[in-house]
């Protein structure tokens, strides 16, 4: 008897647990601006647990489509929740919370030069992010090219799955780097100065990087899910977005 009910409390506990859990695959851009965000958020939903994954959103759309268990999507661009609205996976349209913003990033690098730094024949690595799965990465490319520099650079591109890895690689080895300008409001990244060691990429040379939200069709009737997507649309949440570099709707 006593095994039986040491059964059920445990059984019980396991799914008070989980009770409240909000999965969210979030664009990688959003990670420095995601712990702050969820910071407020619990603030007035203390007893909701939201659990990320950091990376690239189409990364995040192929498993998606595969069945990952995810109850948010809060992409980088517009399109991939779009092919999951065709897919028929999501519980709604996609709803654009930010625009994003390109910076070239080199803790050496000669930025009285603007775009043209990529030339420079000390630069061998440039980081970018993989244009076919990462949205910072397509609008890097399309920068460049518009520039009229794209094929004199594009055999010196290290690239990484998402715009996260991409930073990584510029800090670590590359030259230079396509980032997410969101990366530079962060004590972590403080000691990198603008026009020392990054500038914001010219937004007339890309394509607006609408980044946009959705609730997967599984969750559609997780009240805490709802509660965390529509939060991302509040005026706290415009505020924290716009103290990470973003613009808003």
């Amino acid at each position: 008897m006593r095994l039986l009910i040491g059964l059920f409390t445990l059984m019980l506990f396991s799914a008070w647990s989980f009770a409240g859990e909000v999965k969210v695959a979030v664009a990688a851009n959003v990670q420095s601006a995601f712990d702050d965000l969820v910071k407020a958020f619990n603030e007035d939903n203390p007893s909701v647990v939201i659990v990320p994954a950091f990376g690239a959103s189409g990364a995040f759309t192929t498993q998606i489509k595969n069945g990952a268990p995810f109850d948010i999507f809060v992409a980088a661009d517009v399109d991939f929740p779009k092919e999951i609205v065709k897919a028929g996976l999501s519980a709604n349209e996609p709803k654009v919370y930010a625009q994003g913003a390109v910076a070239l990033f080199g803790k050496k690098a000669d930025f009285s030069k603007g775009l043209k730094v990529v030339l420079d024949k000390n630069v061998d690595k440039i980081a970018i992010a993989n244009p076919k799965t990462a949205p910072y990465g397509r609008a890097s490319v399309e920068a460049l090219e518009k520039a009229g520099l794209l094929g004199k650079v594009e055999s010196k591109f290290v690239y990484g799955k998402s715009i996260g890895d991409a930073l990584s690689l510029a800090i670590a080895d590359a030259s230079l780097g396509f980032v997410a300008k969101s990366s530079f409001y962060t004590p972590k990244m403080a000691e990198y100065k603008e026009g020392t060691h990054w500038i914001s990429v010219d937004p007339k040379l890309y394509t607006p990087i609408e980044q946009a939200a959705i609730i997967l069709k599984d969750a559609a009737d997780n009240k805490e899910a709802k509660a965390f997507y529509d939060f991302l649309f509040t005026q706290k949440a415009k505020n924290i977005f716009i103290s990470y570099g973003y613009n808003v709707p």
